[in-house]
């Protein structure tokens, strides 16, 4: 398997995964003109795509999904709760693209083995996705407000992970965000903080754990060396070697250079 952060954060959210000559998108949160442009920075075409997954309703993760889907007929898969959603947003989606992967399923699409897992989040029905091929596992998790021991079940032991860093504690409360917003993204509804991120990360890593990209860092409440040194300090205590296993930053307009897991 090969993979690549598209886009990471706030202001939208997608990651491309390919195996031999087949590939998926996994939520596409940026407009349509946004995701030619960042699958072109990998030498790759939207069109050859076989499927999107898509975690949950939030903009930042389905913005580009109605003009992608009509525009290049790509089968589209989600929960039946987000499909709801999806469909109150957008009613426009061709029917014959939308298919049912809910909670806790296994399906194999473009020749890769998918396991689905919910998490916590302020969305009906959120999950994110663990994939499976030749003897490796990737496993994604972001935009959940913390890591119970089921997750941690389900994605322990990835050869690579995209891991929510979200933000920094310190910086979150003396921001000008409201308190009822910053309550809502402590809750364990809403994002994963650095420090979080890094005893969750330290606890489901295994020795064939190799890169882990943090991501959706808040443009206002965390940097991306901040979230860096947070997450290497604690792996540091937990006797996790960060020479071995690397840390790599995700970018909110950039792609991440394609990486063979």
């Amino acid at each position: 398997m090969r993979m690549s952060v598209l886009a990471s954060g706030s202001t939208g959210n997608a990651t491309y995964i390919e195996h031999d000559q087949q590939s998926i998108l996994i939520d596409v949160g940026l407009s349509g003109k946004k995701l030619e442009e960042l699958m072109q920075q990998i030498n790759r075409k939207i069109q050859d795509v076989n499927a999107i997954l898509i975690t949950h309703e939030h903009v930042d993760h389905i913005k580009g999904l109605g003009v992608i889907a009509r525009k290049y007929h790509i089968p589209i898969y989600a929960n039946e709760q987000t499909w709801q959603q999806i469909e109150l947003k957008d009613q426009r989606i061709p029917n014959e693209l939308k298919y049912l992967f809910n909670p806790y399923e296994h399906q194999t699409i473009a020749n890769i083995d998918i396991e689905s897992y919910n998490v916590s989040h302020d969305a009906i029905d959120p999950q994110f996705y663990v994939f499976h091929k030749d003897g490796k596992k990737f496993s994604m998790i972001t935009d959940t407000g913390y890591v119970s021991d089921r997750m941690k079940g389900y994605i322990e032991r990835s050869d690579c992970y995209i891991f929510e860093s979200n933000h920094d504690v310190n910086m979150l409360r003396t921001s000008h965000y409201p308190w009822k917003t910053q309550q809502r993204i402590l809750s364990d509804l809403g994002h994963i903080s650095n420090i979080d991120a890094g005893h969750a990360i330290a606890d489901v890593i295994g020795e064939q754990t190799k890169r882990i990209y943090l991501s959706h860092l808040s443009q206002d409440n965390n940097m991306q060396q901040l979230a860096y040194d947070s997450v290497s300090e604690i792996l540091e205590q937990r006797d996790v070697d960060t020479n071995i296993v690397e840390l790599k930053h995700t970018y909110k307009d950039k792609s991440t250079m394609l990486y063979e897991i």
